[in-house]
């Protein structure tokens, strides 16, 4: 595989139960296959820190703005660009077809420092969800609420207009 930001070749690295690709000697990017960013995007896990100071061609200038594409898939697949997380402090690249993760230099660093832990990062999610959208949900379930009301109402009355005894199938002896 080539990197998909210097196009030099990638060099298979093994940090503790990974495998990865990295450019070691260019631009100093990484490649984790689908799940492997998992193992070590916490500062506790010190499996990600043989992965921290690759070694790094200075004369070799990377566009961080140019799109990238899945150096596994091939040229044809164009790789996303998003957050990590809710403090949007590291975009990375992700495959939408293989799941794979391109990180250029110094992300991992980034990402580990965000968040010491799962938790801590679940817990930043669910408080920034709660500040974008609390009042929206809460205006759509008074809405909700309200629509529920009149629809209750409406068949209150149809109840009194059309009493059960008089329903199909609820009277004995009827010819309906």
């Amino acid at each position: 595989m080539n990197c998909p930001a210097c196009g030099r070749a990638l060099t298979t690295m093994t940090a503790g139960p990974i495998t990865v690709d990295a450019c070691s000697g260019g631009c100093a990017g990484i490649w984790f296959d689908d799940f492997e960013l998992k193992k070590v995007d916490e500062q506790s896990e010190s499996v990600g820190s043989a992965l921290l100071e690759l070694p790094r061609d200075p004369s070799i200038s990377v566009d961080l703005e140019r799109h990238r594409t899945c150096p596994k898939c091939g040229p044809e697949v164009a790789m996303m660009r998003h957050f990590t997380s809710v403090a949007r402090k590291v975009t990375i690249d992700e495959c939408p077809n293989c799941g794979g993760v391109w990180l250029d230099a110094g992300e991992l660093a980034g990402i580990q420092s965000e968040f010491p832990n799962e938790e801590a990062r679940q817990k930043a999610a669910k408080e920034a969800f709660s500040e974008m959208f609390d009042r929206q949900i809460a205006a759509e379930e008074a809405k909700d609420k309200a629509g529920l009301e009149r629809a209750q109402k409406f068949a209150h009355a149809l109840r009194f207009i059309c009493p059960s005894t008089y329903l199909p199938g609820k009277q004995e002896g009827g010819a309906f």
